[in-house]
């Protein structure tokens, strides 16, 4: 098991709807990652998935913005997608009968710890914008 590392508590993901961090991979790369609510598990559940729809690598959370949730679904800003923030799985839009890549995380006495031996920790948050936006260009039918 991997060393685990101190996130954030369960009450801040429920509040905020989401909450972000980036680790370092495997592989030597930098990869953002999202935290939800998981409604259909205990009251203290939470799930982390890489911050990347799965049709075209789209940041499902932003800065400023956090990533959209409804009726435990994430919603991909860019197609409007819903992964089901539980499982992860899309069955609708441009990104369905995909899943969402995981990143492993355990809940102890409220608090979310990064538990997955293929990531390490580096900063809350998300890496910087190397293009300056601050969000796609939605194509969806979906305002937010």
């Amino acid at each position: 098991m991997a060393d685990r590392y101190r996130l954030t508590s369960v009450e801040t993901v429920r509040e905020e709807g989401s909450w972000a961090f980036t680790v370092r991979d495997e592989h030597g790369g930098d990869e953002e990652v999202l935290l939800v609510p998981c409604e259909d598990d205990a009251d203290d559940a939470v799930t982390a998935w890489v911050n990347r729809c799965t049709h075209e690598a789209q940041r499902l959370y932003r800065e400023g913005v956090g990533a959209v949730v409804r009726n435990g679904e994430v919603v991909c800003p860019k197609h409007g997608s819903m992964f089901d923030a539980c499982s992860g799985y899309c069955d609708n839009g441009e990104a369905a009968d995909t899943t969402l890549v995981d990143v492993d995380v355990t809940v102890e006495d409220g608090q979310v710890y990064l538990t997955d031996d293929d990531a390490t920790f580096l900063y809350e948050g998300l890496a910087s914008d190397d293009d300056g936006g601050d969000g796609p260009s939605s194509t969806s039918h979906l305002q937010f």
